[in-house]
């Protein structure tokens, strides 16, 4: 607006030209108008700044001014095409300045147009209606049960179908087939089921994990209690094993990241990779029969060999193919701990985030093993794709005629974690003596009879507040009734407790002590929501509420709590900072059990701690501190 009026001003008496009447014209109105939009979003931002997230009075007159910006569209598209009409008039011959100023006008607002229609079909929830059908406390009371039961099935309905065409927009580049249109349906229910009985926007998620966030360094900046200490200090025979297996660890996770490829290899190098890379994009490699899927220049393998160490020849099978279900692997002989080692890989595309995502429950049927249990689906499809590879075309039977006295090792990060762990599970009775382990595993993975049944033969590597190994289902649901329950009882506007929180995060100091209607309330009394908890959560849903009268409710819920696998090392900072840039970092390592994953941690580091650089970083900084002190 102040680039078209300087415009205006300056050349105010230069309109005379041809097609200068309707310029003029032109920045006149288009100055008009977005002193309107301007003063229109002004009074959208004063008004939204007013009460707080679960007290919306001061905030009626909203949807008025709300329509009356939508109404601005219109002229605003119609000034847009006015403008696009001047610009494409060749008769036009007025001065150059003055037609490049109106051709960037021009441009800029239908960059604005585009961008706001996209962003309206992305965010705009077409279900804000249809929701409030679970919010009548007597509804089932005054419709027959056939009727009620058929509503809330058309609004269940609605509301997948709203996000499975979410889900195929975001996931429009890559082939879609069966597998795929399962997939996005099996998705779509979990997002209804999380997501149908809440009222909070992304904002307000967003103030709720700040307040979450500092909540809980307030919590571990308390003094710990005698008894919490002492159960953390281990006896030294425990301390033995755990410096054996974090050498170990350290040694096996070059191969978990060195399943990733050349991204990994050029976001760990990114100055000389290329180079490097480039170097060897010629060299002979092993025949065709031993690499399955594209790698194109040869950059995937080249990465492979620059991060393990090894040779052509220690490689029995590389398979670079990735589906949905199917992902990379390899098998390579590792000489230095007489292993053959199955590196899975973890996710790095959208394929792969469809496999994380596919959480449903399946039963692991294993003959001689009396702990089935629950499994993730999509992990579990994955590693049945890998078995059937290594079984059925003989790659293990190949790698033990060579070498027949090594032992079997399965590793993987992140999804390759979890597929390496099922994978174990599935070759445990063919091969006894297998090991896996299994770093910044999902934490919605096993059951507990299956988890206990890992503790022999798996180690999982978790550093520090690692969100993934935290997810499952039952987390998700936990932390979104705190989030839901620290915002209602905050009495601070939003974008106080977000700027507030931003500032924090950045530059440190002390947690705000927000305020809340918590306070002074006797312990009996928290366990009751309050009325602005419940304002926000839409009442009669499945997930949060339980109906005794509904009879599918007695049946098994469809996500159980699942578990990390097998026996857990956790890695944590000595002394952890809260900022995202630290310097000298030092590790401690314990062993940890799974109630401690039990619930997810907000941290600025919470996503950087489950990336592969920085696990083998802190692997890396205990092996070297503990070879250091036995030469000591």
């Amino acid at each position: 607006w102040i680039g078209i009026l300087v415009l205006y001003t300056v050349h105010k008496g230069q309109f005379n030209c041809p097609g200068g009447g309707l310029l003029h014209s032109y920045l006149l109105g288009l100055i008009i108008l977005l002193a309107s939009i301007i003063c229109a979003l002004s009074a959208l931002v004063y008004i939204s700044m007013q009460g707080t997230i679960s007290n919306p009075g001061p905030r009626k007159s909203l949807p008025k001014i709300l329509y009356t910006r939508l109404l601005l569209y219109f002229p605003e598209f119609i000034w847009a095409v006015v403008g696009a009409v001047w610009v494409s008039d060749n008769s036009v011959q007025c001065e150059k300045t003055v037609i490049n100023g109106v051709i960037g006008t021009v441009i800029a607002s239908w960059i604005i147009i585009v961008f706001t229609i996209l962003g309206v079909v992305i965010v705009f929830d077409p279900l804000g209606g249809k929701k409030t059908f679970y919010l009548p406390e007597g509804m089932s009371r005054n419709l027959e049960s056939s009727q009620s039961g058929q509503l809330l099935y058309n609004v269940k309905s609605s509301a997948t179908r709203v996000w499975e065409k979410r889900i195929r927009l975001l996931c429009c580049c890559i082939v879609q087939d069966d597998d795929h249109r399962v997939a996005f349906t099996s998705i779509a229910e979990l997002f209804r089921n999380y997501f149908s009985d809440t009222d909070l926007v992304p904002s307000d998620i967003a103030a709720g994990l700040i307040l979450l966030h500092q909540e809980q360094d307030k919590m571990e900046n308390c003094p710990k209690e005698p008894e919490e200490v002492l159960c953390h200090s281990p006896s030294s025979l425990v301390t033995d094993d755990l410096d054996v297996e974090l050498e170990n660890a350290a040694h096996y996770m070059l191969f978990a990241a060195a399943a990733y490829g050349w991204p990994y290899y050029v976001y760990t190098n990114p100055y000389t990779a290329l180079c490097k890379l480039n170097g060897d994009c010629c060299r002979n490699r092993p025949t065709d029969s031993d690499i399955t899927g594209s790698d194109r220049h040869n950059f995937h393998f080249g990465s492979i060999l620059k991060i393990t160490g090894l040779q052509y020849r220690d490689f029995i099978h590389i398979s670079f193919h990735n589906k949905i279900y199917e992902i990379p692997f390899f098998v390579a002989l590792d000489h230095k701990k007489e292993a053959i080692v199955v590196a899975v890989r973890g996710t790095l595309s959208f394929e792969d985030i469809l496999t994380d995502l596919s959480a449903d429950c399946e039963d692991l049927t294993l003959e001689e093993v009396l702990e089935n249990g629950f499994v993730h689906k999509g992990i579990t499809q994955a590693a049945n794709y890998i078995y059937r590879k290594l079984i059925n075309d003989g790659i293990l039977n190949q790698a033990f005629t060579i070498a027949p006295e090594y032992k079997l090792v399965i590793v993987g990060h992140s999804l390759g974690g979890g597929t390496a762990s099922v994978l174990a599970i599935m070759l445990r009775n063919s091969f006894p003596t297998l090991r896996c382990y299994a770093f910044s595993p999902p934490g919605g993975l096993l059951s507990k009879s299956l988890a206990d049944y890992t503790k022999h033969f798996i180690v999982s590597v978790i550093v520090g507040k690692d969100l993934v190994a935290r997810l499952s289902m039952p987390n998700m649901e936990d932390l979104k009734r705190r989030i839901v329950r620290i915002v209602a009882n905050c009495n601070r506007p939003k974008y106080q407790i977000l700027l507030r929180g931003c500032w924090y995060e950045v530059f440190g100091g002390d947690p705000d002590d927000f305020p809340t209607e918590l306070d002074g309330r006797n312990q009996d009394a928290l366990t009751q929501p309050l009325l602005a908890e419940e304002s926000l959560m839409v009442h009669r849903s499945p997930s949060y509420n339980a109906l005794e009268e509904d009879p599918h409710l007695n049946s098994p819920p469809q996500y159980p709590h699942l578990y990390l696998p097998g026996k857990i090392i956790h890695v944590a900072e000595e002394c952890s900072s809260r900022r995202l840039c630290s310097s000298d970092v030092k590790y401690t390592a314990r062993w940890s059990n799974e109630t401690v994953f039990s619930s997810i941690l907000i941290s600025p580091k919470m996503i950087t701690d489950h990336m592969p650089d920085v696990v083998l970083k802190a692997l890396n900084s205990l092996s070297q501190e503990q070879g250091s002190c036995l030469s000591c």
